[in-house]
Parts: C-alpha cells; structure tokens; sequence
C-alpha cells in the first residue's frame, strides 16, 4: 500500500499515452459538414506521402488515416468535420469492416494519382463540372487538349476526365441554334486551324484521331471518366471510323449516305446497335441518349445507386459511395443513356428503373477502366449555354458531384493480388 501512493499519480501519466490520438477519421455520412473538401484531404494525404483507408459502407464511405496536427488544422481550415481516435477505436472500426457477415471493406489508398482533364483551351460558354469539384476540393489537375493528346503526353497520367466534348466533329450539333454565335464561330476557327497544324484534313478525322489515342490509354491501364457528351460521343466517333457523319456545315463535304450500316459496335467502349441522328439540326447525336424521348418531369427525376459487395465488388462499391443512394436527375446534351444500347458486360451503377434509364455506368477496357456519368452538372437541372458556373459552397454535401470524386481516388487504390 505504501508504494501504491507513487504508482497511482504515475498510472495517470500514462493514461493519455495508452489513449493517444493514433488516426484521424473523416465521417462521410450526414455528421460530415463538407463531403466535396473531404476528398481534397484524402488526396492531400496522398500527396504528401501518406496512405489513407478507405472504409467501404462505414458511415458513407469515411476515410481514415495517421493523426497529424498539421492535417487536423487542415481539416479545421477547409471546413471538414473529422473525429480524433485512439488506437483502440482504429483497431474495433477495422475489426468491424472486416466481418466476413458485413457488407463493409477497407481499401488502403497509397499513391496520389497524376490527374488529367481533356478540356479547350478557348473560352466556351459553359462550364465543366469535374473541373468545378477538382477546384472546390482543392485537387490539382492539368489541363490537356488535342495537341497534348496526338503528340503521347496521355502516358504521363493516371486518370483522365473528357471534358463534354463532341468526338464526332459536328461542334455539338448547336449549328441550329449558334452558328451565328461569336463563340461558335471562333470555336469552329481554332478547331479547323489546330486540325490543319496537325495533318489532318478535318476536324472529323482529329477528334477520332484523339478518340482513339485515348482508347489506347485506356487500354494500356489508364482510368477514363466522361460526362454528358464525351460519353456518347466519344463511342459515336469510334463506331464511325470508318465512314462520313457529318453534314457540309460542319465539315464542307455531304455525309455518308451509308453510314448507319458502316458502324462497327466492336470499337466501342460501352454501347452498341445505335442508331445515328443524322438530322445535322436536331442536338442529338443518336439514340443512346433518350432527352428528348422521356417523359420524366423535374420533381420525379432521380437515380438509384446500386449496392455492390465491399468485399467481392470492390470497384463498383468504391465508385458509388455515398450518404445518399438516391440522387436528383440533372439534364444535358446526353442526360440519361438507354439501357437497351448498352453492351452486355457494362456494369450499371446507377438507374431510373422505371424509364429504363441508365445514369452511371462503369467496364473494362484492356488493362484500364472507364466510368460514363450521362448529364452535365449534378448541381444543375438544366444548364444552358451562357449560365454561370455552378457555386459549390452552397452545395457542399453533393451526393452527385460526390460521385465525380470517387472516380478521381479510385485510380489511387492499392491493387490486390491476383490468384494463381
């Protein structure tokens, strides 16, 4: 009894070491006051070296990783709500994803990933929703176009987002409604000028030049994510490398009257059995998108993301994590691709079962992966050309760009083992 007097005041120095802050944990359900930011911290962590688990289904798809103070002040910074957790609590969260019986998994993220976005380089009059949430998240990217792309700079990244790009060369089919337009008619200018600088008789022949060079990057191993028209047109272009699409207007020369039966679905990515819109006044470039045939008015419009298992599925489940399994619609110049077009082993992400609509889709394409997200900016139902670009502070627990975000750390998870 007489030594117990000195070991108690010492038992009581060590608590605070036995309890020491081990992890930081940002909750991504509804405790998390800024999901987008969330995802600029887990690639910082990155970045800077360090690895990061990414808890599958626990509390929205949290991610976890080594206390640091400078991180924490980060958090506290951007506005990210974090939770500081002793070893103890790291050890029972692990324990708990790991249960065979759970659909829960932990994925460690090891290496930032070097990011690419294919975007113009002269002004259009709308804005990019990728290049919106890597700007609010605070994930550095580079910008790449057409010259970047045909010269083999695409090798140099690991991911590469198609900024709404129309492959076909038909300047996104806006001749009807634009071709007056100062910005149409510049952008028509640069792009026969920088076709001609690179060889290329057409702009036609550059876009599926550059169509099949990011092909190529994605079969060598590289991720490829597309929204609204890069989706569709990107696999148009492809299927029509062997034939004319495109009207005098847009390339001084008549389409090919056979074109329809020259496409070759093989080439593909994700769809297949399209039938082109050949009307060079319509906006639609086939009938992969179905904008102008549903009949889903604004208040009805939403998606269902699928549950995948964290533990067999993991691909499909890191890409549709979220605290929200159901999203609102948004519209664009593909807003929701139709199900019947999409090749058989196409995993469906998510869909508006009840109009036969698929929304985000994802496949294999030799060594690499690609994503299609149909619509143009989650945050906006219908944004038309000349609206400004969408204000990412009033929306900061976007389950819809959340969806963008888990495309961009996908590329940075460690790659299991495969059997032998």
């Amino acid at each position: 009894m007489k030594h117990l007097k000195y070991l108690l005041p010492f038992a009581f120095l060590l608590l605070p070491l036995l309890n020491r802050a081990a992890s930081i944990l940002m909750p991504m359900d509804e405790a998390q006051k800024n999901h987008l930011k969330a995802y600029g911290i887990a690639f910082l962590v990155l970045k800077d070296g360090g690895e990061v688990d990414w808890l599958l289904n626990y509390r929205g798809g949290s991610f976890m990783t080594k206390y640091d103070k400078k991180l924490e002040d980060e958090c506290n910074i951007r506005g990210v709500s974090y939770e500081v957790l002793p070893d103890a609590k790291v050890s029972e969260i692990i324990t708990q994803v790991s249960d065979p019986s759970v659909n829960m998994d932990l994925v460690k993220l090891e290496k930032a990933p070097k990011i690419a976005v294919y975007s113009p380089k002269n002004k259009l009059p709308w804005d990019d929703a990728v290049t919106l949430v890597l700007k609010y998240a605070e994930i550095p990217f580079d910008l790449v176009y057409d010259e970047e792309v045909l010269r083999g700079d695409l090798p140099k990244y690991d991911w590469l987002h198609l900024h709404h790009e129309d492959f076909t060369g038909q300047y996104s089919k806006f001749f009807a409604g634009y071709s007056n337009a100062s910005w149409y008619i510049e952008d028509k200018r640069v792009q026969e000028e920088t076709a001609a600088k690179l060889g290329f008789k057409k702009v036609s022949k550059m876009k599926l030049a550059v169509a099949q060079h990011i092909r190529d990057f994605c079969a060598g191993g590289g991720f490829l994510f597309a929204m609204c028209s890069g989706t569709e047109t990107f696999d148009v272009a492809l299927a029509a490398a062997n034939t004319d699409i495109c009207e005098s207007m847009f390339d001084g020369d008549a389409a090919d009257p056979a074109a329809q039966s020259k496409l070759d679905f093989s080439q593909t990515f994700a769809f297949q059995n399209f039938t082109l819109d050949d009307n060079p006044f319509s906006h639609r470039f086939s009938d992969i998108d179905v904008t102008t045939t549903r009949k889903v008015d604004q208040v009805n419009d939403f998606f269902t993301l699928f549950d995948f298992s964290a533990k067999w599925d993991v691909v499909p489940s890191m890409l549709t994590q979220n605290h929200d399994k159901v999203v609102k619609g948004f519209m664009g110049l593909t807003t929701a691709f139709d199900k019947s077009k999409l090749k058989p082993d196409v995993t469906i992400m998510g869909e508006m079962k009840t109009a036969n609509e698929a929304r985000y889709i994802h496949g294999e394409y030799g060594k690499g992966q690609w994503t299609f997200y149909s619509g143009h900016d989650p945050e906006d139902y219908q944004h038309n050309v000349n609206d400004p670009p969408t204000d990412l502070n009033l929306h900061p627990n976007s389950p819809g760009y959340r969806l963008i975000l888990n495309n961009v750390l996908f590329p940075a998870a460690k790659k299991k083992k495969q059997k032998t």
